[in-house]
């Protein structure tokens, strides 16, 4: 068995063991003795499925691309600093041969919050407006690094930037205060885990995709999914996991790994033994400072769009939905006016904030406990950013923070329910609606648009697909079982090779860009091809485990 420690806790492995051994014993002492026993056909031992066009084939290869599960909302905080501590600490990483450095190790982010910790102490004896602003942002520096009382590098985050001659100031007003001069961009990011919840569905989805597999049937139909098991304990399974570098993706990968094969245990172990870390050139992860431009003017366009005060027109629908998704154009009915529907969600902000702050005042929710260890203090500050920034000063929206605003009502409609704040489906409703034009229309608003955006980001994966498919078709070697040991197994030759990539939401839309307006088959001649695009252009979200 690939991975012992990982099958030694299993009733299932020593079942299969036993059935094993007992079939050797039998088959050669039962001449001998004259035991009456019919060697036992492996029928279910060539991998056949039924197929879309009914008949039935021999299953070579099965690639999928997912999505990870539920997390917590994604959250960042940015302070320009001019600390000499913070200079030292950008050169002793080597931040000056890049201009920018990333932070991960628990031994960096210790450094990161000494420093912090130090300047508080200092900062304690002053008192003076312009300072308190910056120790409210060292405050929360300070409190993100001390969460969960120990650094892992899965969940926080500290990149520094190097501004030659300080932050560019938005308003003629703060000209005077501006301070010349080079300058450290700090940005701190954390949350978007992997919930338990996520963790769960995750697990789940392993479990059910056995279901893929030939085999349930026979011996094992009291253990769904148990030909996958069985191909797998055989050394007929060719199995990969890739997933991207960012923590929330691995950890999906790992418990869907655990669903899956049935593992026991813990998922970091798994993890180690069983998902390899795919960020080569990009294949499942993408640094977003390399947005093309492409994906700028879509940003743009989407922006001034979406400003308009009044009821999309025909010619809005036409501009913003030229591929008539079905979809898309029904998010639009819902939205109507997207000014005044912004209006609405940040009204309906501004009353979850308020009820937020009032709970707080109230002594007997002050220590309690929400989803995943959070605090209604950490709660309020995530929800008071949101509402600082979704409106400008200039009074328009900022439409780029509209997934951020649904991300959040969907996790706490979802975990903090119990909180019974008031509005909070309609927040989810207006925004969702809001989210779906925008998140979709973000990686390009005409064909050619998404098929370039889709380009830049899943070039890399959409190769290596083709790859996984090629090599199907000449069966190199892999880890075969000895010939001697493989009597009693039908077709030892035989291999299903199956590749899982787990990935974020980017790579999951890109993909489906290059499959949908890629050209690849005829919807004019194919109709599965055509049922299939429909129900495409019908899915309005490409929600956590989406998988293709």
């Amino acid at each position: 068995v690939n991975g012992f420690s990982f099958v030694k806790n299993s009733m299932k492995y020593y079942d299969d063991c036993a059935k094993i051994l007992g079939n050797i014993v039998m088959r050669e002492l039962a001449p001998q003795f004259h035991i009456p026993w019919s060697i036992p056909t492996e029928a279910e031992d060539i991998p056949i499925v039924p197929t879309t066009s009914g008949t039935m084939m021999e299953l070579r290869c099965v690639i999928a691309v997912i999505r990870h599960g539920d997390r917590t909302p994604k959250q960042k905080m940015k302070m320009e600093v001019r600390n000499p501590m913070f200079f030292d600490l950008f050169e002793k990483y080597e931040g000056y041969k890049t201009g920018k450095l990333k932070l991960k190790k628990p031994k960096q982010l210790q450094e990161v919050l000494d420093i912090a910790r130090q300047l508080l102490v200092e900062l304690g004896q002053h008192n003076d407006c312009e300072i308190e602003e910056k120790k409210s942002k060292l405050e929360q520096l300070k409190t993100v690094l001390e969460m969960y009382g120990h650094f892992s590098g899965i969940n926080r985050k500290v990149q520094i930037t190097y501004l030659p001659h300080g932050q560019p100031k938005t308003s003629s007003e703060e000209e005077d205060s501006r301070k010349d001069g080079p300058s450290l961009l700090l940005v701190l990011k954390w949350g978007g885990e992997l919930t338990p919840a996520g963790r769960v569905q995750a697990e789940e989805l392993g479990r059910a995709f056995r279901c893929m597999y030939p085999g349930g049937q026979g011996d094992y139909a009291g253990f769904p999914g148990c030909g996958l098991l069985r191909l797998h304990s055989t050394y007929r399974h060719d199995l990969k996991i890739y997933a991207s570098d960012e923590g929330r993706v691995q950890m999906t990968a790992a418990a869907f790994a655990k669903g899956l094969l049935a593992l026991e245990g813990e998922l970091t172990p798994i993890l180690v033994q069983m998902v390899k870390s795919a960020n080569m050139n990009g294949l499942l992860d993408s640094d977003s400072d390399s947005l093309s431009g492409c994906q700028h003017r879509v940003k743009a366009r989407l922006h001034e769009i979406m400003q308009k005060d009044q009821d999309f027109t025909e010619e809005d629908f036409d501009r913003l939905a030229p591929t008539s998704s079905s979809s898309l154009v029904n998010s639009m009915k819902v939205v109507r006016n997207p000014v005044k529907t912004c209006d609405l969600v940040y009204a309906l902000i501004q009353s979850l904030t308020s009820q937020i702050r009032k709970r707080l005042e109230d002594p007997k929710s002050a220590d309690l406990q929400l989803y995943h260890s959070e605090t209604l203090e950490l709660m309020l500050q995530r929800w008071s950013k949101l509402e600082r920034d979704f409106r400008m000063k200039s009074g328009r929206y900022d439409i780029s923070k509209i997934p951020d605003i649904y991300d959040c009502v969907k996790y706490d409609v979802q975990h903090n329910s119990s909180l019974g704040l008031e509005d909070t489906l309609e927040l989810f409703r207006l925004s969702r609606a809001l989210a779906d034009i925008i998140i979709p229309q973000e990686y390009g608003i005409s064909k050619e648009e998404k098929l370039d955006i889709a380009y830049a980001y899943c070039l890399p994966l959409v190769k290596k697909i083709q790859l996984d498919m090629q090599r199907t078709h000449e069966d190199e070697s892999v880890n075969k079982l000895h010939p001697l040991y493989s009597r009693g197994v039908m077709s030892p030759g035989r291999h299903v090779r199956t590749r899982l990539y787990f990935t974020s939401e980017s790579h999951v839309h890109s993909l489906l860009s290059i499959f949908r307006y890629g050209g690849l088959l005829d919807e004019e001649k194919d109709q599965q091809w055509r049922r299939a695009m429909d129900y495409l252009s019908a899915v309005s979200e490409l929600n956590y485990m989406t998988q293709i």
